[in-house]
């Protein structure tokens, strides 16, 4: 037998992998009859890792029995005095405390939910003291008591 007698096929190989897993592989095994299995998977393609539970879809509705705390309404004028006192507006002291004016302004009227790191920066910046007994005395620096 010759070289001229004999037949050589090439074929491609199958796709292994995620190779098999493309659109245009699969409509190809379905066109030459070939059965086909895809699922998909749960969740596939989203970030799960953070999931709501209950109590924040609780916290979410604002139902009587479950509310998000408010600021006071007198931490909010000690907020608004002692702005003012410095001479500054909202949005001046919404930027020095790195906070958007919005912050500020719920804060102030006593929607803002308490958050320390804010708290901490606006005692700093206005000299008044927010949380604790002594509320509305002058802020001492840090050191002295």
């Amino acid at each position: 037998m010759s070289d001229w007698d004999t037949v050589t096929v090439l074929r491609k190989k199958a796709p292994k992998g995620s190779a098999a897993k493309s659109e245009t592989v699969v409509n190809h095994a379905r066109r030459q009859g070939v059965p086909v299995e895809t699922t998909q998977k749960y969740g596939a393609g989203t970030n799960k890792q953070h999931v709501t539970t209950k109590n924040t879809a609780k916290l979410d509705r604002e139902t009587e029995e479950l509310k998000h705390d408010k600021i006071p309404l007198d931490v909010g004028k000690l907020i608004m005095q002692g702005r003012q006192g410095k001479g500054l507006s909202q949005k001046d002291l919404a930027t020095k405390i790195c906070e958007k004016q919005q912050v500020v302004t719920d804060y102030e009227a006593g929607r803002g939910i308490p958050n320390n790191l804010i708290l901490g920066k606006i005692e700093r910046v206005i000299g008044i003291k927010l949380r604790g007994k002594d509320r509305g005395q002058p802020l001492q620096p840090p050191g002295k008591k």
